[in-house]
């Protein structure tokens, strides 16, 4: 992995060829089935997990919470991963021209959602496929991550990779509302 795709980019496999997967639809959201006891004082969020076939060929795919690793904030603490009302993917066969999408829960410190790295390891016919990264942050294209600690944060840390994407992805959102 040499670089993280940004939320809502698609990822192609090299090993599963005609394979792809995304994150996307990052936003705050409530769990359907309640909060776990174990999130209380923290703020849920959701995001989607979407696995597309372009091949001509059957992939049985399979996703669960101990292939994902959500970290936020700026200092990459995990998050809250709420097992319980989250849909994964489990042993399902994903034909040509189809796709299977996992809904999935977590939780963190309200002020380090802006900053949301999320890593993903699909397992396609009992194979682990190649690991890979997306970074986003819940605000970020509505112009609310542009505060002080933003740019207090992108002032130390100009070179970083975590800053690299919070500036690609407030510049594709534009400017903010005058």
């Amino acid at each position: 992995m040499h670089q993280p795709n940004v939320t809502g980019d698609w990822q192609e496999y090299d090993d599963h060829a005609g394979l792809r997967v995304r994150v996307h639809g990052l936003e705050k959201a409530e769990p359907p089935r309640g909060r776990d006891d174990a999130a209380e004082g923290l703020a849920y969020f959701r995001f989607r997990v979407t696995v597309e076939n372009r091949a001509s060929d059957v992939f049985g795919i399979h996703l669960e919470d101990g292939q994902i690793d959500i970290r936020i904030g700026a200092d990459g603490e995990s998050a809250f991963f709420d097992w319980r009302n989250s849909q994964f993917i489990e042993g399902f066969d994903l034909y040509p021209l189809r796709r299977a999408t996992a809904v999935l829960y977590a939780a963190g410190a309200d002020a380090s959602l802006n900053q949301v790295d999320i890593q993903i390891q699909l397992k396609a016919d009992e194979e682990w496929a190649e690991r890979y990264l997306w970074s986003g942050g819940i605000g970020l294209h509505e112009g609310e991550a542009e505060g002080a600690d933003v740019a207090a944060r992108t002032g130390a840390a100009v070179e970083s990779l975590a800053c690299q994407v919070s500036n690609f992805l407030r510049g594709e959102a534009g400017p903010g509302p005058a």
